[in-house]
């Protein structure tokens, strides 16, 4: 994309229904050593079109939980809703529910041997759609993404940030209502991963989407996100919910802005008070 302002926002969503609704949400890990307890009494409501980032200690169950939003892993208690349609009935999760959600993860996981394009394509070949709509709708979303001329390239002639702007066209083919991201840009430098973030501003915003993300960097939450959810160390459960109060489009030089820093500061400030409180626990270990 060469310009990742928004020119015309989209039409306000209706919120009369949360897009996604979890309710005493807990889950609980079991193997040969014992269990282990993931995530206690998660309530959150996100609204049709809204940024909601995740935060937290490494260990905390981020992951966990957008794994379970996706419909990857069943909850060990508690309601997951999208739509208002649950996510999860018992242990199987409702396939034309999730259908709604796009995934993208810290690795791009393209098909080396399948071009830009065809990767793009991929959701929309496994539905059905015939090859003349896939193509014309993989060139809309590269153009979205800013790879307009690079649809005939394999993944290894591309750097790692365009094969990321890749995964999130991809997860874009088939026009979610929820796009779920796993780090997304986490094994980005930061000069690229300063241009990712504006990149997903601008998509954010075009589409419309409800967003959560999951990321380990409070400064980038802040950028993003509307509301940023904390959680607390395993079992994670939610710290605090800090709304996002500054303006859009957002550019890279906000994190000047008292009101940047202060949010910033505030998160920071929760994860402060939740060492203390572990002050004498052991290393936490991944969710």
């Amino acid at each position: 994309m060469t310009d990742h302002l928004l020119a015309t926002p989209p039409a306000a969503a209706d919120t009369t229904t949360p897009e996604l609704e979890l309710a005493a949400v807990d889950k609980v890990y079991s193997s040969r050593r014992g269990t282990t307890e993931a995530l206690r009494g998660i309530d959150l409501q996100v609204a049709a079109g809204e940024f909601v980032a995740l935060v937290g200690r490494s260990g905390c169950g981020k992951t966990t939980l957008l794994r379970i939003l996706a419909g990857l892993l069943p909850p060990t208690g508690g309601e997951v809703r999208a739509g208002g349609r649950p996510v999860w009935r018992g242990a199987r999760r409702d396939e034309e529910t999730v259908s709604r959600f796009g995934l993208v993860f810290q690795e791009p996981n393209l098909f080396p041997w399948f071009t830009i394009e065809d990767n793009v394509a991929l959701p929309l070949k496994l539905r059905g759609v015939d090859r003349h709509a896939r193509r014309a709708r993989a060139h809309e979303l590269c153009d979205l993404v800013g790879l307009g001329g690079f649809e005939k390239s394999l993944p290894r002639e591309l750097s790692g940030g365009m094969r990321q702007r890749a995964a999130i066209a991809r997860a874009l083919s088939c026009d979610p209502s929820v796009l779920l991201m796993d780090e997304p840009f986490g094994a980005l430098d930061a000069l690229t991963r300063d241009r990712m973030n504006l990149e997903l501003q601008s998509i954010a915003s075009t589409t419309g989407a409800t967003v959560v993300f999951v990321t380990h960097s409070i400064p980038e939450a802040v950028f993003l996100a509307d509301r940023v959810v904390l959680l607390s160390p395993r079992p994670g459960r939610i710290h605090s919910v800090v709304d996002v109060d500054l303006a859009r489009p957002r550019e890279l030089e906000i994190d000047v802005e008292p009101a940047f820093r202060e949010t910033v500061r505030s998160l920071r400030g929760g994860l402060d008070e939740e060492d203390t409180k572990r002050s004498g626990a052991g290393p936490w270990e991944e969710a």
